[in-house]
């Protein structure tokens, strides 16, 4: 879960990026982001394709197909993250920007039960934002750090996170 020292951090880390030029605000580019779409779509047909041949790109896939929605969503929400410390700046103006919007997308899915959807969308938010978090580190470890044998449980883990992403990423867009 996303503890409140990280959402700080993110949020303080946003107002440097935003200072330094490492994130800008931008105007929503529909062309951009089908591009940013496209590219997550084309990463998780690439993640399912490589279940059998290399968990590694199995990881590798679904991360990307968790970043490049994830910038799509940025884009649309007036967002440009430069070409400096993309995975983390991204990582973080996720948390600041976008996980608010995300629960508020999930709290109209939950209509019906809107007192619990309140909780269950914010908790729901921050786990998928989490997830995005965990495959960003996962993959720097499993690129440069992990034996074949433990690639496997992380590679289906890493592609249900990416595909579950990026269809939320798709519903806030």
């Amino acid at each position: 879960m996303l503890d409140t020292n990280r959402i700080h951090e993110a949020e303080s880390n946003v107002k440097a990026y935003l200072r330094d030029g490492l994130l800008k605000k931008a105007a929503p580019d529909r062309q951009v982001i089908g591009i940013l779409l496209g590219n997550a779509r084309e990463s998780l047909l690439v993640a399912e394709a490589a279940q059998n041949l290399s968990e590694l790109w199995v990881i590798v896939c679904s991360y990307y197909a968790m970043f490049y929605s994830a910038n799509a969503a940025l884009i649309k929400h007036g967002y440009k993250v430069s070409d400096k410390i993309v995975h983390k700046v991204t990582s973080d103006a996720m948390i600041a920007y976008i996980r608010g919007k995300l629960r508020d997308t999930l709290i109209e899915e939950y209509e019906d039960t809107k007192e619990e959807a309140l909780n269950l969308a914010g908790i729901r938010a921050n786990s998928l934002i989490e997830s995005f978090e965990l495959e960003r580190k996962k993959r720097g470890l499993i690129q440069y750090h992990t034996k074949e044998l433990e690639k496997e449980s992380k590679a289906k883990t890493s592609l249900q996170r990416a595909k579950v992403f990026t269809l939320e990423m798709e519903k806030l867009l």
